[in-house]
């Protein structure tokens, strides 16, 4: 047949010739020789030439399956070197599976978000004003003050009692303070917080406590005074529900830049707005 090139049983191929069967690149055969995984019957010590046989191509197709498996090259490797029991693949692949599927959600997920943002745009025709990103808040030790008050700008006398406890035990705060709000009905049950690392003197006011991890913590990030702060809460709460989330516990507010003596009108005003959330079932 014109154009077609014939091989002899038992020939050795040439790298080129090999890959080209094969349909992969040379330099990935190469790569499959370096690293042990695919290694040539043949080198010409010469020229340095590498060869390979026909009958090489059954381990090179299998490693390419495994590989189209999601697979790493180590875990090609070790299933190709070990003997392993139809058990312990079984138990290989069933953890790639969940892997995949969890990237799937995952994608699944900010497909999602793309869509919603979509929507968001055609509806209001520009980019939304605030951007909302979820975290993974760590475990975080404070020392805290709760009460309630009449009102949420009502709360200076919280940190005022705060902070002259730490100052009186000389503990310095490990970050931004912030506060949380477990309710608003009928008036705000508030817990100011500064986080500390160090322990704390017994008090009947002020308490060290160790705040849990939160998984997925929705965020938005007010620049300005908190006269106009409820924009930014008003932002966040509409991309939890147009995204199919429900707010799962109290929020918080993260003084980044605290504003100059308790302003309101501080323009120069930096807040961390927190909502935990979760997935709507």
């Amino acid at each position: 047949m014109a154009g077609y090139t014939y091989y002899e049983e038992g020939q050795m191929l040439k790298i080129g010739d090999f890959a080209r069967i094969g349909q992969v690149s040379v330099k990935t055969l190469r790569y499959y020789d370096m690293v042990g995984l695919l290694k040539p019957c043949e080198v010409d010590p010469s020229s340095g030439y590498r060869y390979y046989t026909f009958d090489m191509l059954p381990k090179l197709n299998r490693i390419l399956a495994l590989k189209e498996l999601g697979l790493s090259l180590d875990q090609v490797k070790q299933l190709l070197e070990a003997d392993l029991s139809a058990q312990e693949l079984r138990g290989m692949l069933r953890l790639k599976q969940v892997e995949i599927q969890q990237q799937m959600a995952g994608e699944k997920e900010k497909l999602a978000r793309v869509e919603a943002r979509l929507q968001m745009i055609e509806k209001e025709k520009k980019m939304p004003d605030y951007e909302v990103v979820i975290k993974k808040i760590e475990p975080m030790r404070v020392a805290a003050v709760r009460d309630i008050i009449p009102a949420y700008p009502e709360q200076g006398h919280l940190w005022e009692e705060l902070e002259s406890f730490l100052t009186l035990h000389k503990i310095t705060p490990e970050g931004p303070c912030f506060s949380i709000y477990y309710s608003d009905q009928p008036d705000v049950d508030t817990q100011v917080c500064e986080p500390v690392n160090s322990p704390i003197p017994h008090d009947k006011r002020v308490k060290q406590l160790l705040l849990p991890r939160i998984e997925d913590m929705a965020s938005v990030v007010h620049n300005g005074p908190f006269l106009t702060i409820g924009e930014a809460y008003a932002a966040v709460i509409k991309w939890i529900e147009t995204n199919g989330y429900r707010v799962n516990g109290p929020p918080r507010e993260i003084y980044l830049r605290p504003a100059e003596n308790g302003s309101q009108t501080d323009p120069d005003t930096v807040t961390e707005i927190q909502f935990p959330i979760e997935k709507e079932i």
